[in-house]
């Protein structure tokens, strides 16, 4: 059984925003010359979730009103946790989205339903943030 780790970089520009990582995953499963297995995409810090769905503009908007909604930004006071920080909306948004997705490999690809694809969701940007990447398989 083979095994491949590797990391993704990724800085949104904005406090919050999606971008769609299925390209930067599946040159990950390329390299790692799996071609049947697992690929585990993580987030790595607590302000940030990964998670598969249909990559549409309106969905993406869709999901911003709605977590903005659920846990709005301001006014920051409404969080305990905001003692010393201004994100406890970022952490109550990273988990209604999730932490990580696994997807099956198959032939070399990430083997996916029609219209889906790989999320990288931020909640409280403007800064480096990892992503991991493990693939096991043969």
């Amino acid at each position: 059984m083979k095994s491949f780790r590797q990391e993704l970089t990724l800085n949104l520009p904005s406090r919050r925003g999606f971008r769609n990582i299925t390209p930067e995953v599946q040159r990950a499963v390329e390299q790692s010359r799996v071609q049947e297995g697992l690929c585990l995409v993580n987030a790595m810090h607590i302000t940030a979730s990964v998670f598969i769905n249909d990559d549409e503009p309106g969905l993406l908007r869709d999901f911003e009103r709605w977590l903005e909604g659920l846990a709005p930004e301001k006014p920051h006071d409404r969080y305990e946790h905001n003692g010393h920080e201004d994100n406890g909306d970022a952490h109550l948004k990273r988990t209604v989205m999730g932490r990580e997705v696994v997807v099956a490999i198959t032939r070399g690809r990430l083997d996916f339903g029609t219209w889906e694809r790989i999320f990288y969701g931020e909640f409280d940007g403007r800064r480096d943030k990892r992503i991991l990447v493990k693939i096991i398989g043969e």
